[in-house]
């Protein structure tokens, strides 16, 4: 049996960049030609990397970004027949877009249906007018709902996504506005704390004094407030940030990074992670749309050349991804690391990780130092 395979389309274009991301994205120009000619080359990235993964098993594809749902759904559907065409794909194959709650994208969900979807990530983020404002957000509360609601007719399986942790909010108020979105029916919550990346517009905000985050002791409370929450809604917390009801509506694409798994990456700054000759390689596609388009037509493929990976590295990153998940890490999978036995036993003594034998799994008190926690056993 061939080994799975994951791909990652990065589809950087977005209507507005909102204040708090640090991802590779690109404001969306009218009338520009380069959209088109970005969505063949992503085809031709894909059609490259093939020679390099050989015959896998295709189990999920993901588009993420940026926007996706600005895209034609014309393009999603020729991305997504060129890569079962290249792989082969699961019985089950999941084929994950990410979308804003506009009307307009919230038009084009039929769209992508047609073309493959079959579940949608919802950036809803907030159901406060105030606070999709303040989170720079170009939609309204009102919005959201329609669109989740459009979305739920659209796609068998779709997540929505939930900012908290925000300047003055209450665990009593973010308890209330979560419980809100928990009952639009999704079965897949996405909760993330806010946090400050450098270089955006809310860490430039941050250094003026115009923005104050919550402190710790206040981001912890929210965080036990949430998992609270979700949990007597009846969802599983799988991930650190990710809640499903049940296995089958967990992210199976995102769980092709927490367990390791090898995955394609294509798209302008898209990061991809392949075995080549046994060997666990890194790939990093050029980052601006046009170098990216011009990267594929000189060379085949997005990237200058895939990374070889040495055996501490890529313990490293199972390691650092593994103790996300609940059911952790096995420590076969970072063996290269040598971690001194003493090092687990003090923080199992610790209750920041379970007693288990041959794996290494978090404690809800290890999730809240997760950072830290992982540096000290890496180290």
């Amino acid at each position: 049996m061939t080994s799975p395979l994951g791909v990652y389309v990065h589809w950087p274009y977005c209507a507005r960049i909102c204040p708090y991301c640090d991802f590779n994205v690109f404001k969306a120009r009218a009338a520009s030609p380069e959209p088109a000619a970005l969505a063949k080359a992503i085809v031709a990235d894909l059609t490259a990397q093939a020679a390099l993964t050989g015959p896998r098993l295709l189990t999920s594809i993901f588009f993420g970004g940026g926007t996706p749902s600005l895209m034609d759904p014309a393009w999603a559907a020729a991305i997504v027949e060129t890569a079962k065409r290249l792989w082969t794909p699961a019985p089950d194959l999941e084929v994950s877009l990410e979308a804003n709650p506009t009307d307009a994208e919230a038009a084009r969900f039929a769209g992508f249906a047609d073309a493959g979807v079959n579940r949608l990530s919802l950036g809803l983020q907030s159901l406060q007018d105030e606070a999709l404002a303040f989170l720079g957000r170009n939609h309204d509360a009102a919005t959201a709902i329609r669109a989740t609601e459009a979305a739920a007719r659209a796609f068998p399986r779709l997540s929505i996504d939930m900012i908290y942790a925000r300047p003055g909010q209450t665990p009593a108020a973010w308890r209330e506005e979560l419980t809100r979105a928990i009952g639009l029916g999704a079965e897949h919550v996405s909760p993330y704390q806010l946090t400050i990346e450098a270089g955006t517009a809310f860490d430039r905000a941050v250094g003026r004094g115009v923005l104050v985050p919550p402190d710790a002791d206040t981001g912890a409370e929210l965080f036990d407030t949430t998992q609270a929450a979700l949990e007597a809604a009846g969802f599983d917390a799988y991930e650190v940030s990710n809640h499903a009801r049940g296995e089958a509506a967990r992210s199976r694409h995102n769980l092709v990074y927490w367990r390791g798994l090898d995955y394609v990456g294509a798209g302008p700054g898209a990061h991809g992670r392949i075995t080549i000759d046994g060997v666990r390689h890194a790939t990093h596609a050029a980052a601006r749309p046009a170098d990216y388009i011009a990267q594929v037509q000189a060379a085949g493929v997005g990237f200058a050349a895939p990374e070889a990976l040495t055996a501490g590295e890529a313990a490293q990153e199972r390691l650092l991804s593994g103790l996300r998940i609940a059911e952790g890490v096995p420590l076969a999978d970072v063996a290269a690391l040598a971690i001194d036995p003493r090092k687990i036993a003090d923080r199992v003594a610790l209750g920041l990780l379970h007693d288990d034998a041959d794996r290494l799994r978090p404690t809800p008190a290890g999730r809240l130092v997760l950072d830290r926690l992982t540096r000290d056993l890496a180290i």
